[in-house]
């Protein structure tokens, strides 16, 4: 129906739907579709049977999705997994043209691909039914499961995905020599019996992530030793047991929105000999860490000491402590070169930071300050005086500043060219978001007189910035611009950086309550006020 673009065509089409008889799914559908599915190579055949794994109409991360497909061995022309990335780019950019995966939009800024309901029941039919001998998938997704299925259903499955139920329980001791993944995400588990995991030998990717109710993994888990993927994002667990050790192989370990989590073990972190993927970002940040036999007290600089010794790690996301762990961290070539995500928190040594102690970050991509009270200022100063130096943070799409009491504004942002995503919130004293006065300093830095900022701009979410002001002194072009949230607690911003030919070309939607809305001053009422006035959506009365 591609090629049919007029309603009379449609109206024809269905009629005729009508008329006919509904072909038999599995006698004269899956067949046909199957027929494109056994014109892929063989791995990128076994790369789209994996997604099946995942719910109906589930939105999946394709970064993640290729990392456990390299954990699993499907990804075989690269040992790293920052270049089997472009494998396995090159399958889903594949399976996207022949329409076996679509589009999925984005989630949190990551690009995501679907399964379209009918391949997904294609790829359910071959490996459950036609390759069950050899490549059997036990999936019960999303089906409001209260425990976990009965043993034998799954005990000689090689995949299973339970993904989306409401699982408390997982008892007794399996016995499943064949099951190498296991996809418990978005239950509500609390306890794992301890002899779950003894006889599943050749388990490798295990994910048990957004289980928020689950603190404790079993001692048992040390009998995971092919396990090469360990997913306990948005988990409950509050201590990594020593029991981990066990696990030589693992490539990946995902800690990152572990609020709970208070403790890991010394020299648990530097058995990972192996380690590729380490990801511990968006935690809990307090003082009440256990003391006693824990990488995490103090400044989590015995956490840095560990992952310098992991020499084949090569994507790292993490949370940096103080001004003194962060110097330790930027001391290795390593960090500098490997590091996708920092996460900066409870900086007190000084009233200023300098960022530009970040810019041999070669691929920074998600910066975040947290609860840096102290700093007032964030300024930008070479730290090298060659000639043909411009500094510029070409990697860094994602910026949050959150509850930086003193800062009074984030100029620096100017040297974020790419920069898709802008959060602000709790700033008591942040009156610019970009400051005029301090043009001239950026202009010294870069080079540029007067450069452009926010041109890859998407959103811009502010809240509870008492004294804002500006956000930018004159009007701009927003060529990519989507969202403006402006949640609450705004209320000496009284002009955008927005005319009626800014965002040309461009549906804006911008969040807000009705009475700040109504504060909004335009250099152009007639235009600007009326061209806007469609994009304004109420989000508090």
């Amino acid at each position: 129906m591609a090629c049919k673009t007029t309603p009379g065509e449609w109206k024809y089409a269905i009629e005729m739907l009508k008329r006919s008889a509904l072909p038999k799914m599995e006698e004269e559908v899956f067949p046909l579709l199957k027929f494109s599915y056994e014109n892929l190579p063989i791995t990128m055949r076994s790369c789209l049977l994996y997604c099946c794994m995942y719910p109906e109409d589930y939105c999946i991360p394709r970064k993640r999705l290729t990392e456990y497909w390299f954990c699993e061995g499907l990804l075989n022309e690269f040992d790293r997994i920052s270049e089997a990335q472009m494998q396995g780019d090159y399958i889903i950019s594949s399976l996207l043209s022949a329409c076996l995966l679509e589009r999925g939009g984005e989630i949190g800024g990551e690009d995501c691909v679907k399964m379209h309901d009918v391949i997904r029941d294609m790829a359910l039919w071959i490996t459950c039914e036609l390759e069950a001998s050899e490549n059997k998938f036990f999936v019960k997704t999303g089906v409001q499961l209260l425990e976990e299925p009965d043993v034998k259903a799954w005990e000689d499955a090689k995949r299973m995905s339970v993904m989306k139920n409401k699982i408390e329980v997982l008892r007794g001791t399996p016995n499943c020599p064949n099951l190498k993944t296991l996809f418990l995400r978005e239950n509500k588990l609390e306890v794992i019996s301890d002899g779950f995991f003894h006889f599943i030998p050749h388990l490798t990717v295990l994910n048990l992530s957004e289980n928020r109710t689950i603190r404790a993994l079993p001692k048992g888990i040390s009998q995971l030793i092919s396990l090469e993927c360990l997913d306990l994002s948005y988990t409950g667990i509050t201590e990594l047991p020593i029991e981990l050790k066990s696990l030589k192989k693992l490539k990946m370990l995902e800690l990152s929105y572990m609020y709970y989590l208070r403790k890991i073990p010394p020299h648990l972190i530097t058995s990972f000999s192996k380690l590729q993927i380490f990801r511990m970002n968006h935690c809990q940040i307090t003082e009440d860490y256990p003391e006693e036999d824990n990488v995490l007290n103090g400044n989590n600089e015995l956490l840095i000491e560990e992952l310098k010794s992991l020499q084949d790690l090569n994507i790292i996301r993490i949370w940096i402590k103080g001004m003194s762990a962060l110097e330790r961290f930027l001391s290795f070539h390593l960090f500098r070169s490997y590091t996708q995500a920092l996460q900066l928190s409870n900086f007190r040594e000084s009233n200023v930071f300098n960022v530009l102690c970040l810019e041999n970050m070669e691929h920074l991509e998600e910066l975040c300050f947290q609860y840096c009270e102290s700093i007032e200022e964030m300024k930008m100063e070479k730290l090298s005086t060659s000639i043909n130096y411009a500094p510029c943070f070409h990697t860094l799409n994602r910026v949050s500043i959150l509850s930086c009491n003193k800062l009074t504004d984030v100029t620096w942002l100017i040297l974020a060219p790419n920069l898709r995503f802008l959060s602000i919130y709790g700033c008591a004293k942040m009156e610019e978001i970009l400051s005029e006065e301090k043009l001239g300093e950026v202009t010294d830095v870069v080079g540029i007189p007067n450069p452009k900022p926010f041109m890859k701009l998407e959103t811009l979410d502010l809240g509870n910035l008492p004294e804002l002001k500006s956000i930018y002194w004159d009007t701009l072009p927003f060529p990519c611009l989507k969202t403006i949230c402006l949640w609450w607690g705004c209320p000496k911003l009284e002009k955008l950086p927005l005319n009626s030919h800014t965002t040309e070309g461009n549906q804006v939607t911008i969040l807000g309550r009705e009475d700040w809305w109504a504060t909004i001053e335009w250099e152009n009422e007639a235009t600007a006020g009326d061209a806007f006035l469609p994009s304004f959506r109420t989000v508090f009365k």
